[in-house]
């Protein structure tokens, strides 16, 4: 720690160097002079004197020439921001609406984004896009869009949308109350970043402002690239949305009398009351409280195969923790973290009964703020419980530099107790050099405390760029005893080594490349009581994406695990305790994603332990028409060993969404997992009668493939819900 103080104490000049550097010219919006009715058409006289922001290629080629006239308007008014979009076609048959369903977003469609930093930090933006038949879809993208956990597609917000479509194209205006943003006032003067774009999807085409180059991942809504404007004399309602929902069904579940011996079922009718609220405190501040939450609506986990000896990670798709989940992420890892809410309320995915909680999200002057609490009801497998979550976090140095602090803590009413703490800094040094230090501990009632067994510590450089030469150095040492309850890890005691070597080159507009890749990368976990190699990883893989979108990837890796226990797939299929070195071959094909159908395909063969294994999956989708849309996805691994038996492992998925307008929706899940012996089906029927305000018919069956046990029968339904939900929300 007091290394990395020092290293932080030496980069303070170039800090301020690369701060002001990067000050950018700010963009005054023009304030509408009149009021707007929301048609698609945008010709209001309140639009006629405002200029279109001035568009560029982006993809394929960027700064090519648009084959398409595209012109995006945006104003405001005391309360909200409006956008008009006005995307000429000359060929109106090409438009393409495969969606009618909310959050769809079909790669299928076109479409027109708009991405607003709020705080104007660098770091966050909330993202909202529809299609040319006015379907709302938003999401929130953290860490400036950089890594695999940036985007948080499960948030929303509300938000107004209108379209219309003629001969000469489609046209769109959209409203978004500040209410829904949040801002931080300067004086009479409001800072906040945008971006938009229009995609033309047959043809790959994106059109954005600003001209931001595609160098980086999610580049046309990265947040440190979007143009600062500036608004003034603008207030945010603070209303009081408090949100009800009545539901009742029948529920079934299966429990085993040993006596008899005999599976049976247990019948139980459900109903329940609840009740969230949401209130703005301050332009910047959001509280939100819920009482006897219920998460009936939310659709099922995906299945999946876990041919590792590890815990496998699902990600968080309850609306109570969206709204700003980003501020809460202490990443420990690619996976690991120091808070997972998912911890709260599930127990092997399995619903725990939330009796209510509290959380309270923004900003106050220069830190950034976030606080949770929510108790758990006692259930068969867990007691009662309480967790909570504080985070603090402020921009040093320049707009794209951080320090903050997170502490979590899970409380037991029969005295156990798990907190843990950590401190993080994210700081541009130069450019796209970035480096992140943490440090984190934990205390648990079960385990004496030990200072440096109790420790985590990382350090990361990296350069963040999607164009030229890119690269990654890390450093992890994780304690013997650090292992915070309230996050998610998977395994302890280890210290690892991280470094990968890229190269992206974007090719010329005469070719039918846009863009090639080649990685280098190697990862070493080493045990810290002995020093040995338990995890080895390393490999070189290059990918290749052709400007109709089309992308083609080949990777060689080399594997080594050190077993000091058995690993267990199936009953049979046992890796006996030793060392073994593996290498693979794997190959992965995405069509074209402007079609109506398309697919991916995947195939991964080499060794595996001692045996070998092929990897081999598709995944088709295609959009029916505007009102339907079929999502497959197929995956065999095939597993053999020499002298004992291997096994087959088929994961298949299907999801079919049926949306009669915007508002009647039905979707279907059908999943089926041949190492679980399972088939699960999740129905959910949705009438949206306005945002926030639904009727939903859920049905979910699970059944039994293998009904065969040492002790009884099992039965063919292995468990079966219904479940009708209300919810209203009234904006007071």
């Amino acid at each position: 720690m007091t290394v990395a103080l020092r290293l932080l104490g030496c980069l303070l000049s170039l800090q301020v160097l690369a701060g002001t550097a990067l000050a950018q010219e700010r963009l005054a919006l023009a304030r509408l002079d009149g009021p707007v009715t929301l048609d698609g058409f945008s010709q209001e006289s309140a639009w006629q004197g405002l200029a279109p922001l001035p568009m560029t290629m982006y993809q394929p080629t960027y700064q090519g020439t648009m084959t398409e006239r595209t012109e995006i308007r945006v104003g405001y008014d005391a309360t909200a921001l409006y956008f008009a979009g006005r995307f000429y076609d000359a060929d109106p048959n090409g438009v393409l609406a495969s969606s009618l369903s909310r959050d769809s977003g079909s790669a299928a469609d076109d479409y027109f984004n708009i991405a607003i930093d709020p705080f104007d930090d660098n770091e966050n933006v909330r993202w909202f896009w529809t299609n040319p038949v006015g379907v709302r879809g938003d999401a929130a993208l953290s860490n400036d869009g950089e890594g695999n956990n940036a985007m948080n597609e499960s948030w929303d917000t509300f938000w107004d949308v209108a379209t219309a479509r003629t001969d000469d194209g489609w046209f769109v205006e959209v409203r978004i109350p500040f209410s829904s943003l949040g801002f931080q006032a300067r004086g009479e003067t409001v800072t906040m970043g945008l971006a938009v774009s229009r995609v033309i999807s047959r043809k790959n085409e994106r059109h954005v402002f600003p001209a931001i180059p595609p160098n980086w991942q999610f580049g046309f809504v990265k947040p440190s690239q979007a143009q600062d404007v500036t608004l003034t004399g603008v207030r945010s309602r603070r209303p009081l949305y408090v949100t009800p929902y009545l539901l009742g069904g029948t529920a079934r579940a299966t429990a085993f009398d040993a006596a008899a011996p005999r599976f049976y079922h247990e019948d139980d009718l459900t109903h329940e009351a609840g009740l969230d609220l949401r209130y703005n405190l301050t332009g910047t501040l959001t509280l939100d409280a819920t009482l006897n939450t219920d998460f009936a609506q939310v659709e099922a986990d995906d299945q999946q195969v876990n041919l590792t000896r590890f815990s496998l990670f699902f990600p968080e798709k309850r609306p109570f923790f969206q709204e700003r989940s980003a501020l809460f992420n202490f990443a420990l890892g690619q996976r690991d973290r120091l808070f997972h809410s998912r911890q709260i309320g599930l127990s092997g995915g399995v619903p725990v009964r939330l009796l209510g909680g509290a959380r309270l999200v923004g900003r106050v002057g220069a830190w950034d703020l976030g606080v949770m609490n929510m108790q758990t009801d006692a259930s068969a497998l867990l007691p009662a419980e309480n967790f909570g979550v504080m985070r603090l976090r402020r921009t040093v140095l320049n707009a794209h530099s951080y320090v903050g602090g997170l502490a979590t803590s899970r409380l037991g009413f029969a005295g156990q107790y798990n907190v843990a703490y950590g401190v993080d800094a994210l700081l541009r040094v130069v450019g796209d050099e970035y480096l992140t230090l943490k440090w984190a501990q934990s205390a648990d009632d079960a385990v004496a405390f030990d200072a440096a067994a109790a420790s985590y510590v990382r350090l990361d450089w990296r350069r963040r760029r999607r164009q030229g030469l890119n690269y990654t150095a890390a450093f992890t040492r994780w304690g013997r005893t650090f292992a915070p309850e309230t996050g998610f890890f998977t395994r302890t005691a280890f210290t690892q080594g991280l470094g990968v070597l890229a190269y992206d080159h974007f090719v010329g507009a005469t070719s039918p490349l846009r863009r090639w890749r080649a990685v280098g990368y190697s990862s070493l976990f080493w045990r810290n009581a002995d020093g040995s190699l338990e995890t080895g990883e390393g490999g070189a893989e290059a990918e290749f994406e052709l400007k109709s979108g089309a992308t083609l990837a080949v990777e060689g890796t080399l594997s080594h695990e050190d077993l000091q226990q058995p690993l267990a797939f199936t009953e049979a299929a046992v890796v006996p305790v030793g060392g073994y070195t593996f290498v693979g071959l794997e190959t992965a094909l995405q069509t074209a994603s402007g079609r109506r159908v398309r697919a991916n395909f995947a195939a991964d063969y080499g060794a595996f332990y001692d045996g070998t294994r092929l990897d081999l999956g598709v995944a088709p989708t295609w959009n029916v028409s505007q009102h339907l849309e079929l999502e497959a996805a197929y995956r065999l691994n095939r597993v053999r060993f020499p002298r004992r038996p291997g096994f087959d492992a088929h994961l298949a998925q299907l999801r079919a969404a049926f949306a009669l307008n915007t508002k009647l929706s039905t979707s279907a899940f059908l999943q089926f997992n041949s190492l679980a012996d399972r088939v699960a089906l999740n129905l959910r029927f949705r009438y949206n009668f306005g945002e926030r305000h639904d009727l939903w018919v859920v049905y979910n069956e699970g059944l039994n493939t293998d009904r065969d046990d040492p002790l009884a029968r099992r039965p063919r339904t292995d468990q079966r819900t219904v479940l009708v939900k209300y919810t209203h929300t009234f904006a007071l």
